[in-house]
C-alpha cells in the first residue's frame, strides 16, 4: 500500500462524555489546516473518528454534540447480556453523516473491539461501520455485546484504549493520541451502572499504558473536574480540548 511522506494519524481514546474533549482537539486540528492521513478510535474515539472521517468540519461535530443528550444513545433493554441497548448510536450515526460502511469514508479508519470470548482485540476496518462503532462502544454488562459475523464484540478499551498500535500497523509515521484517562479522579458509586463504569474505567487504564510513549504527539488532559456521563459538562470540555491542544499542536514539530 503506498503512503504519503507524511503519514500523520490520529489516535482517539474511550472515556464516555469525556470524548467531548476530542472534538476541541478536532477544532485545533482544522484550524491550524494540520491533515490528518488516517485515524483510529476505540469507545468514544470511534464515535468522534467515525464523524470527521465521514466528512464533518470539526464545527460541525461540536455543534451535534451540543444538542445530543444521552438518551440520544440508549434505551432500556430486556436482554440477559446488558442493562442497555446502543442501537440509537448507529441511527445517529447515519443520520448526521448518511453513512453506514468503511469504504464511504474519506479517511482511512480503523475501530478497536473486544472479543468477549476470547478476551482479544479485533479491529475492524471494513463492512458495517454502524454496527463496529456501537460494538467498541459497548462496555460489558452495561451494553448488549453486538455480533459481527458470528463474533460478540463489547468495548475495545479492554484491550488498548488509546489505539497506537493500529496506526502504527497502518505505517503512520507521525501519531498524535489523546488519553483522556489519565488524569481522572473517581467518585464513590451511587448505583451499579456507576460501578462497572468504574471497574471498566480501571481496566482501560492497564490496557493503554502499554504503548503511550511510542506515540509523537500524546495529549493527556487533566480531566479529575469531570465525569464521564455528565453531558452538561460537554461544551466546557470542548473548549478545554480546543485551548489546551492548540497550544501543544502550535508547538509540536509536525510535518507538512
Amino acid at each position: 500500500m503506498e503512503t504519503k511522506q507524511h503519514n500523520i494519524a490520529l489516535c482517539l481514546g474511550g472515556g464516555g462524555v469525556l470524548g467531548a474533549y476530542h472534538i476541541g482537539v478536532l477544532k485545533a486540528i482544522d484550524e491550524l489546516n494540520i491533515e490528518i492521513n488516517f485515524i483510529s478510535g476505540t469507545s468514544v474515539g470511534s464515535l468522534i473518528g467515525a464523524l470527521y472521517c465521514a466528512g464533518l468540519s470539526a464545527k460541525n461535530i461540536e455543534k451535534i454534540a451540543l444538542d445530543t443528550k444521552w438518551n440520544d444513545f440508549y434505551k432500556v433493554s430486556l436482554s440477559k447480556l446488558g442493562l442497555l441497548s446502543n442501537e440509537k448510536v448507529g441511527h445517529f450515526i447515519q443520520t448526521h453523516t448518511n453513512i453506514c460502511t468503511f469504504k464511504d469514508l474519506s479517511i482511512p479508519f480503523r475501530v478497536v473491539t473486544t472479543n468477549i470470548v476470547t478476551g482479544k482485540k479485533v479491529v475492524l476496518k471494513k463492512g458495517n461501520l454502524l454496527k463496529a462503532i456501537r460494538a467498541s462502544c459497548s462496555i460489558p454488562g452495561i451494553f448488549i455485546p453486538v455480533n459481527i459475523k458470528n463474533t460478540m464484540l463489547v468495548d475495545g478499551g479492554i484491550v488498548d484504549n488509546v489505539p497506537i498500535s493500529v496506526a502504527k500497523e497502518f505505517g503512520s509515521n507521525y501519531i498524535i493520541a489523546v488519553d483522556l484517562n489519565s488524569k481522572h479522579s473517581y467518585k464513590k458509586p451511587k448505583n451499579v451502572i456507576e460501578v462497572l463504569l468504574n471497574s471498566f474505567e480501571f481496566l482501560s487504564k492497564q490496557a493503554t499504558s502499554i504503548h503511550l510513549d511510542t506515540a509523537n504527539l500524546l495529549l493527556q488532559p487533566n480531566l479529575e473536574e469531570y465525569n464521564c456521563i455528565n453531558t452538561d459538562q460537554i461544551r466546557r470540555l470542548i473548549q478545554k480540548g480546543y485551548k489546551e491542544s492548540l497550544a501543544t499542536l502550535k508547538k509540536a514539530s509536525i510535518p507538512k
